[in-house]
Order: structure tokens, then C-alpha cells, then sequence
């Protein structure tokens, strides 16, 4: 456990002594700060026009503004993931610094967590920006917690799955901008998988559809904890880290 905390701590750090880890907070909060100042001027714009109709349809801050807004983030990891995933072997290789890791006593699977929660503490620190909006909803609404606590699980849980098949792919190439693209690739692959079940219901289309990492975020943007969700990001997490460890093992018998 201590060595994988050193090389996450040494992993965090190189993400911020480079413009790196500054340049994805400033997009992300930019981006992000745009989608909910729209979405919140739509709910206040809504909510006038229904008064000026006399209408007393109840207005819902977590179902009009905190669950599409959770949906946006998601989308917006897409393009993030890749950035923060594409160096953290390629990197390595490219330096000649992976024959160093591959030939040194620690273990593996130590390397491969440490570097996987660097990018999960980066991707954390990206959400932080988020809960800054969220907190003026509180300040001057009264949406409900628990839902947004839940969506923020599920991002956690989706953006792990993502990251591990990055840190994965980033250990087949030495130059980062294929390992980026090919992550994007794939995620964006994962993401659109759904969408055979909008006009097919066979078996196959089923199977792709459940493949879907945005399939298994439904429940948490509505404030569920599903545990086959939960199960299948957890499968993807296990599975993208231990194809990790058979291409690091691979590296290590060449070394």
C-alpha cells in the first residue's frame, strides 16, 4: 500500500508542475460554469413564464437543472479523459523511463493502481469545480442532496471504467496523442453503444446496449444505486486494470 501511494503522490504531482493538470481545471470549470449559468437561466426563464401563465406546476431543481447538468459532466469526460489517461505510460516509454519501472522491485499491480488513482484523484479535483455551481443552487434553492451525491458516485464509477481502459491503452505507445486519440476512440465507442437499442431489440442489440457506460449511469443521475450498475463499472475497472498488468508484464519480460 505504501508504494502505491508514493507513485501516486509522484504521478499527482507530475500533473501539476506541468500546465497539464491547470489547463484541464480552468476547461472543464469554463465549460462546465457555461452549461449551468444556461441551464439555470432556462429554469429561472421557465419559472417566470409559468407564473405569468398562473400555472402551478410544481418546478424541480434535481430533475430540471442537477440531473441534466450530471448527464453534461459525463458527456464532458469524454474529451477529458483521454488528456489526463495518455501520459501515463506512453510517457514513460517515451522518456525510456519504462524499462527503469518495468526491471525496478516494485510490484506491478503497485505501479499500475498508483498511477490509475492519480488519475482518478485528477479527474476527482475536475469534479471539484462542479460542486462550486452546485453550492449556489443551496445557497438560494432546495434541491434535494442525496440524488446529486448519488450522480457524483456514478461519475466516479464511470470516469474509473474510462480511466483504466486509458491507462491500458497508454501502455501500447510510446507517443501520447495515440493513446489519447485511441482513448477517445474507444470511450466515444463505449458511450454511443446505446443507441442500437433505439431502433433494435434483438439479443446482439441488447448485449451492446448493456456495454454502454452511459446504459449504467441512468439510475445513478436519478439518484439510485443500482448494484448491477455499480457491478458492471467495477468489471470494467477490474478488467481494463488487469489487461494493464498483462501488458506491463509483457514489458517486464522484454526488459
Amino acid at each position: 500500500m505504501r508504494n502505491i501511494l508514493i507513485i501516486c503522490r509522484k504521478e499527482l504531482r507530475s500533473y501539476f508542475v506541468s500546465p497539464v493538470a491547470y489547463i484541464l481545471l480552468t476547461m472543464f470549470g469554463l465549460i462546465f460554469g457555461f452549461f449551468f449559468w444556461n441551464a439555470l437561466a432556462y429554469f429561472v426563464m421557465e419559472g417566470m413564464q409559468m407564473q405569468l401563465r398562473g400555472s402551478s406546476f410544481p418546478m424541480n431543481l434535481n430533475e430540471q437543472i442537477i440531473r441534466p447538468l450530471l448527464q453534461n459532466v459525463s458527456v464532458i469526460g469524454l474529451f477529458f479523459i483521454p488528456m489526463i489517461t495518455m501520459r501515463l505510460f506512453a510517457e514513460e516509454k517515451r522518456t525510456g523511463t519504462i524499462e527503469l519501472l518495468a526491471t525496478s522491485p516494485v510490484r506491478d499491480f503497485e505501479v499500475i493502481v498508483g498511477k490509475w488513482l492519480a488519475a482518478m484523484a485528477l479527474y476527482s479535483c475536475l469534479l471539484l469545480f462542479t460542486a462550486v455551481n452546485f453550492a449556489f443552487l443551496f445557497k438560494y434553492g432546495n434541491p434535494d442532496w442525496k440524488p446529486l451525491l448519488v450522480g457524483y458516485l456514478g461519475l466516479l464509477l464511470q470516469a474509473g471504467a474510462l480511466l483504466a481502459v486509458g491507462t491500458f491503452i497508454s501502455t501500447l505507445t510510446k507517443n501520447q496523442i495515440i493513446a489519447g486519440a485511441v482513448t477517445f476512440g474507444v470511450c466515444l465507442l463505449l458511450w454511443v453503444l446505446e443507441w442500437v437499442s433505439g431502433y433494435d431489440s434483438s439479443t446482439w442489440a441488447r448485449v451492446l446496449s448493456y456495454m454502454s457506460v452511459i446504459t449504467h449511469f441512468e439510475s445513478f443521475a436519478r439518484g439510485v444505486i443500482d448494484s448491477k450498475d455499480a457491478l458492471f463499472y467495477a468489471t470494467m475497472i477490474f478488467l481494463g486494470l488487469f489487461f494493464t498488468a498483462r501488458s506491463m508484464e509483457s514489458l517486464r519480460w522484454r526488459s
